[in-house]
């Protein structure tokens, strides 16, 4: 189906989670708040899950998943080598949890295929030609780790663009397009787990063992027979490594420091462009949960490792789900599947989408509205935004960001203010940053104006304080208000993961969250007055696909063209409201 059929014409105003039969879960109701007259009682009304209407999109396609592939090589083995066994695993009530399903729909699975990666990939490369090497390597390590760690312990260039493994005629390309696949995380050894030399893709696997005896690592200790098949089949075998469970193994790639280049295009130094690892371990979350524990949430009944051969049930299975709170690279991997070759149905990735917004919105973050107050013709209210995560949130690949989106409707439903409106094109109205490349939305303790708006986000600068969305070009953060994990001390944190621009001072802002104070001015009399409050989520940020526009490539055009098909909405994560009475 070709993607124009995806367009939609717009009703006003604002949001439809647009996956096919895919919706928001309900919220709870927003605690109890404050009102004008103390003898009265807050009214906490619960708002509907859909704040405004939009007419619904035509449905993403429908379609089965391409063979995965089974490309054997010196070191690793693709999917299609593992998927036979570990497929059809039930749990105690009969529900499907194994790694062939869970997967292939998954945004580990098709790290390679990403259009938006590719996109930025091929931008960094245009922007600094002589570094297309440097940029290349860093980028194929944890993207198309097969592939490149085939090539570097050969001693050869990892290429990705222009014939490299991204290229259907490339030697490695099986093993490149198969992404984070299941012979990287298992065969990676515990050596110098946490330490800084291991992160950037400096995870370690062993090259010396032959094809065949190569160790494949699982919180289990194998039974004999189970272990047999797994080596004659996938070439792979099994041997307890209780360390695939821990933060370090997703360390190893998810804390990444790119270079970042001076005024004359030399690399003079490094930037910490992700880092949920280092976040996490200044939270309290490192003493009760690991990344795995969230993103890889385990089975409540005991699971037989395989349907073929799998030895007996084991407790606790962890579900290769990894859900994270991309849902619109998902739809995008959905609307291009069937042009980019993808190894997911659309049933999978239909079934990914409601893992994160589940993910997204039940244990990501709760907000309240209060201390509610009416003198005059002024409403004052305060917003209270909680996070539930283990690291900032948003965090990850710095496109990313969440904001207060904030309705006040009269009795009869006129809108008298409203601050986080956005459009279809993901573009959020008053965000000095959409509007202007060179500027960027401050962070607020107090708001008054419709043309502010309180964005957890962060903002780069280069190394002339410029504001810009390049990586090579990012020396540091200009603003960085994403909400803190509980028991984050933003005063000792250290540089890499630390609090930059007005958030600092905000003594409002700490872990785990946020309190902003809005003060709206009324017209005469206004009668009963109702707040709603979303937090709201965007993967992609409207000025990271708005900098991309203008550079003449195949991969920018396909994400471009894209974008442009498939509205870039937000996910509501979060809804409060409150009724406050004259």
């Amino acid at each position: 189906m070709p993607l124009r059929t995806l367009r939609m014409p717009l009703t006003v105003f604002l949001l439809l989670i647009i996956a096919a039969g895919c919706g928001p879960a309900p919220l709870p109701s927003a605690p109890s708040a404050g009102t004008t007259e103390p003898d009265d009682a807050a009214v906490d009304t619960p708002s509907p899950t859909v704040s405004y209407v939009i007419e619904q999109p035509t449905p993403l396609p429908e379609y089965d998943a391409a063979p995965l592939p089974d490309d054997i090589g010196r070191l690793f083995s693709a999917s299609g080598a593992c998927a036979d066994c570990h497929t059809g695993m039930k749990d105690r009530a009969g529900s499907d949890v194994s790694m062939g399903v869970d997967w292939p729909g998954a945004i580990m699975a098709n790290a390679s295929r990403d259009p938006y990666w590719q996109a930025s990939v091929r931008s960094e490369v245009l922007d600094h030609p002589g570094l297309t090497a440097v940029i290349e390597d860093k980028c194929a390590t944890c993207h198309t780790p097969m592939a490149r760690f085939t090539a570097a312990s050969a001693g050869n260039d990892s290429p990705l663009l222009d014939g490299g493994f991204l290229s259907d005629d490339h030697p490695d390309h099986g093993l490149a397009i198969d992404g984070v696949s299941c012979a990287v995380c298992h065969q990676i050894e515990q050596q110098g787990f946490g330490e800084p030399d291991s992160f950037s893709g400096g995870y370690v696997i062993d090259l010396e063992l032959p094809t065949g005896q190569r160790l494949a690592y699982g919180p289990f200790r194998p039974a004999r027979i189970p272990a047999s098949v797994m080596q004659d089949v996938s070439g792979f075998r099994p041997v307890r490594g209780p360390h695939a469970g821990e933060a370090e193994l997703c360390a190893t790639c998810h804390t990444l420091y790119t270079p970042y280049v001076d005024e004359n295009g030399e690399v003079a130094g490094t930037f910490p462009e992700q880092v949920p690892y280092l976040e996490w371990q200044h939270s309290d979350h490192a003493e009760t949960e690991s990344c795995q524990d969230c993103h890889m949430p385990p089975v409540d009944s005991p699971v037989r490792l395989a349907s073929m051969g799998g030895g007996p049930p084991r407790s606790p299975f962890a579900q290769h789900r990894f859900i994270g709170g991309n849902t619109y690279m998902l739809k995008m991997l959905w609307a291009l599947g069937e042009d980019l070759n993808v190894t997911a149905s659309s049933h999978h990735f239909a079934r990914k989408v409601a893992q994160t917004l589940e993910q997204l919105q039940e244990r990501t973050a709760t907000l309240s509205v209060g201390q509610a107050d009416v003198r005059e013709s002024r409403l004052s209210f305060d917003v209270v935004v909680r996070s539930l995560a283990g690291h900032k949130v948003p965090t990850g690949f710095p496109s990313r960001r969440a904001w207060l989106h904030v309705i006040v409707e009269d009795e009869v439903g006129n809108v008298v203010f409203e601050s986080g409106a956005f459009g279809p094109d993901g573009a959020i109205a008053g965000n000095d940053n959409d509007a202007d490349a060179a500027a960027y939305e401050p962070h607020y303790e107090m708001i008054t104006d419709p043309s502010q708006v309180q964005i957890y986000e962060p903002i780069l600068e280069d190394v002339s304080g410029g504001v810009t969305t390049a990586l090579l070009e990012a020396k540091g953060y200009r603003k960085d208000n994403r909400l803190l994990p509980q028991g984050f001390d933003k005063a000792s944190a250290g540089a890499d993961f630390a609090v930059y621009g007005a958030a600092v001072d905000d003594t409002d802002f700490a872990a785990p969250g946020d309190t902003v104070r809005y003060a709206v001015e009324l017209p005469e009399a206004p009668g009963s007055l109702s707040v709603r409050v979303e937090l709201l989520y965007q993967s992609i940020g409207y000025r990271w696909t708005e900098n991309l526009r203008g550079q003449n490539a195949p991969e920018i055009a396909q994400f471009v063209n894209a974008y442009d098909d498939l509205p870039n909405l937000p996910v509501i994560v979060a809804e409060a409201s409150l009724t406050v009475e004259p």
